[in-house]
């Protein structure tokens, strides 16, 4: 079992996965197992027909067309993180105020939402090292027990060695 990657759902504990060979002995299994797999007939004939397009919206079919075209990206609108004032004519209009107030509270909530979502991954992130020690310690212990095991299983051999040899000098 040495050396071997187990994958689980450990992503902040599991360590070995770019380690030299690692990818290949996973694509390897892989080819391993599609080697061995042979359908015997077409289990999704039963199903309608691929529509790729089913759930492309307009952004997407534009996106892809400029992609298709290898046009360059438009460059990312910084305008709705700003917070600017009222235009200088409005500096006296309520209305014009109350949607700057809107806007700087949007964004707020924008930031407390992106807070959160760190937090929450920092939990996980807590969660997952303590759950990585508590992993190290058990199999430490149980690296300790199967030593012992191993041990007595050694001392018993020899005790029954040494019962037959008295037995036979008797």
């Amino acid at each position: 079992m040495a050396g071997e990657v187990v994958v689980d759902a450990l992503p902040y504990i599991d360590q070995g996965y770019d380690e030299p060979g690692v990818r290949e002995a996973a694509l390897a299994m892989v080819e391993e197992e599609t080697r061995r797999y042979r359908p015997t007939k077409n289990y999704l004939e039963h199903l309608p027909g691929l529509n790729l397009t089913a759930f492309e919206t307009e952004i997407m079919r534009n996106e892809f067309e400029r992609m298709q075209q290898r046009l360059p990206m438009d460059v990312l609108s910084m305008k709705r993180y700003e917070l600017p004032p009222p235009p200088a004519g409005k500096m006296t209009d309520i209305a014009a105020w109350n949607e700057c107030v809107e806007n700087s509270m949007a964004q707020l909530e924008h930031q407390a939402t992106r807070k959160e979502i760190q937090e929450i991954n920092w939990q996980r992130k807590d969660m997952q090292m303590q759950a990585g020690e508590k992993l190290k310690k058990l199999e430490s212990m149980w690296v300790g027990l199967v030593s012992k095991n191993y041990e007595i299983e050694q001392a018993c051999v020899q005790l029954e060695k040494e019962l037959a040899e008295d037995l036979e000098s008797e």
